[in-house]
């Protein structure tokens, strides 16, 4: 098997930066921590929160978009589920 250093970039890269937590992350996540994801890695992402915004990692990976009028095509603001200890992301596809 290949490590992950020698597997080949496959598409944008994505990065996900942890820009708030309001109560208590039980997975340990804190503002500023940032995790280079892909549709093949969860780079340490909370399992449940890598599940909730899968398609939009791999929507930028791939170079989708949602519409221009609704903001930067290369950004997305997502916030796990767990609404009694939110975290929020930014996802930023890098070009």
């Amino acid at each position: 098997m290949a490590s992950k250093r020698e597997r080949p970039q496959v598409g944008h890269r994505v990065v996900g930066t942890i820009t708030g937590v309001q109560g208590t992350c039980s997975w340990g996540h804190e503002t500023g921590d940032k995790f280079e994801l892909s549709g093949h890695d969860a780079a340490g992402l909370c399992g449940f929160f890598y599940h909730d915004i899968f398609p939009i990692i791999t929507m930028l990976q791939f170079g989708g978009s949602y519409p221009a009028a609704w903001g930067d095509l290369d950004v997305v603001n997502v916030e796990c589920t767990d609404r009694q200890n939110l975290v929020k992301m930014e996802l930023r596809r890098l070009r």
